[in-house]
Parts: structure tokens; sequence; C-alpha cells
């Protein structure tokens, strides 16, 4: 005679539930259409598609750990830009360049008699801005102004130099000349700018022999 079910021994029940709950789950899990078997269908879709993703982020993680080291390279060539620009700007600035010139003389003790400007000269990726400078003084201060010239922010050129004696030249001077004066001279101060970015490059000069 079959025994109810309430009649068995309750680790029996026990055991009936756990077997009835597992029956449930797995069909659940393995029935189609189910909520679950959706749901775990969609979880391995989404995996899927997480390995591609996950390898494009680990090759931008390399770019990552190098932002700093581009970012500090960007601050070093902007602070090389800045430094180049201000060695040759944009632009002329010619009354930035006669004040450096004669700041330089005036703490040399050199006296800047005449400043002629000469024509500009371009070149393939710059111009070349010459000065006529007619300068006196004592030679040893001469001297010191060539070397302040030098030490100038901006670059300097002095070329065409023709210096002479002023025991030379006697009462004729046209100027009158501080006490330990000895030598005067004409030379050609040249200083530079670059081509501005939007301008048409200059026709290329015609070739002349150079002295070294």
């Amino acid at each position: 005679m079959a025994t109810a079910f309430r009649d068995w021994p309750w680790p029996l029940q026990a055991l009936f539930f756990l077997g009835l709950a597992v029956v449930l789950i797995a069909a659940g899990f393995y029935v189609p259409g189910s909520p679950v078997a959706t749901v775990r269908n969609e979880l391995e879709a989404a995996q899927q598609e997480e390995k591609p993703l996950a390898a494009d982020v680990a090759s931008l993680r390399v770019y990552k750990q190098r932002r700093a080291e581009l970012q500090s390279e960007m601050d070093a060539l902007s602070k090389q830009l800045a430094t180049l620009q201000t060695i040759v700007p944009e632009d002329k600035k010619v009354d930035e360049f006669i004040l450096m010139v004669q700041s330089a003389a005036t703490s040399s003790g050199v006296s800047i008699r005449a400043l002629k400007a000469l024509p500009i000269a371009p070149k393939q990726f710059y111009f070349e801005v010459p000065f006529e400078i007619t300068a006196d003084g004592p030679y040893f201060a001469v001297l010191d102004f060539f070397s302040k010239l030098g030490r100038l922010s901006r670059i300097i050129n002095v070329g065409d130099l023709k210096l002479n004696s002023t025991a030379a030249k006697g009462s004729n001077s046209t100027y009158r000349m501080t006490p330990g004066t000895s030598v005067t001279g004409v030379m050609t101060v040249t200083t530079f700018f670059s081509q501005a970015a939007d301008a048409a490059p200059p026709a290329a000069a015609a070739p002349a022999s150079a002295k070294r």
C-alpha cells in the first residue's frame, strides 16, 4: 500500500525537495525560451564582445602610461620653441634690436654715432636685417662691445668691420669724442627674423662666393 508523501520521514522529504529544486534550476538553464536561458545566452554574447574590447583597452593602456612622458616632451619642445622665437623672432622687431645694441654700447663705454638701416635680404627660410653702424671708443671698450653683442638673446653677426685710429684723423673728426677714445670705425651688424608661416617663400638669391 502506497504511503502518503506527508508520512515520509523528513530526511526523504528534504531529499525530494532538493532534487526537485535541482531539476527546476536545470530546466531553467537549458529549456529554450526560459528567462534564465535567455539571460545566460545574453551573458555569453556579452563575454564574446568583451574580448576584443579588452584587447583594445590593453593596447591603449600603453599610451596612458606614456602620457606623462609625452607631456614632458611637449613641454620641453614648447620651451625650446619659445627660446628659438627669442633668438630668431617671427617679426624683425627693429626698435627692440636697436635698443639692445645701444644698451650694449653704452654699458661698454662705446659711442654709436650713426645707425643706418640697409635693405633686408630675403633667404629661403629667414630674412637678414643689416644695419651700418658708426661707433668709436677705447680699444678694449670696443672689444667688450663686440663681446656683449655675442651674448645678446638674438643672433647677431658683425661684418665689414673697418676700424681706424683716432690719431690718424686728428682734428678732422666730425664728433666730439670722449676722453680715452682710441679707435673709430664702421661695421655692419646683422640680425635675423623668421619668415611668417603664411608668407610666400622669397626668391632664391644668386650664388655668391664666401670666405671661411
